[in-house]
C-alpha cells in the first residue's frame, strides 16, 4: 500500500504537510476528509497504529468541535462513540492523517515526518 494523506484542501497545516512530502519525494494518494471521511473501522485502526488515544483525532479548534461542545463531552465518551462521530463528519478530524498502512501520523510536525516518513 503507498501512503494515503486524509486532508482538507484549505487547511494550511494540510498544505505544509503535502509540500513537506512533495519536498521529500515522497509520493502520496491525497484523500479530501470532508468528501471521503476515513470509516469507523479505518479510525479504529489508526488509533491502534499511532498508539494515541482517541481524543487525539478530534480537531479541538474546529468550528464543528466548539458547536458540539465536545471538549466536555469527550471525558464521557468510549472509543466506539468517538470512531462513530469522527466517521460521521471529515471537519470534527485532526488533519492530516497519514497512513503507509502500518505507521500512522497526526497533523504536522517536521521531526515526526522525519522519523516516519523520509
Amino acid at each position: 500500500m503507498g501512503l494515503k494523506v486524509y486532508q482538507y484542501p484549505k487547511c494550511g497545516t494540510c498544505r505544509k504537510a503535502l509540500k513537506w512530502l512533495d519536498e521529500n519525494g515522497v509520493e502520496y494518494d491525497s484523500i479530501h476528509i470532508v468528501d471521503n471521511p476515513p470509516s469507523q473501522e479505518e479510525l479504529k485502526s489508526f488509533i491502534q497504529k499511532s498508539e494515541l488515544p482517541a481524543k487525539k483525532f478530534f480537531n479541538t479548534s474546529g468550528k464543528k468541535y466548539r458547536e458540539l461542545g465536545l471538549k466536555d463531552k469527550l471525558k464521557g465518551m468510549s472509543e466506539d462513540e468517538m470512531t462513530e462521530l469522527l466517521a460521521s463528519d471529515g471537519m470534527l478530524i485532526k488533519r492530516p492523517i497519514v497512513t503507509d498502512g502500518q505507521n500512522v501520523t497526526v497533523g504536522f510536525k517536521e521531526e515526526t515526518f522525519e522519523e516516519t516518513w523520509k
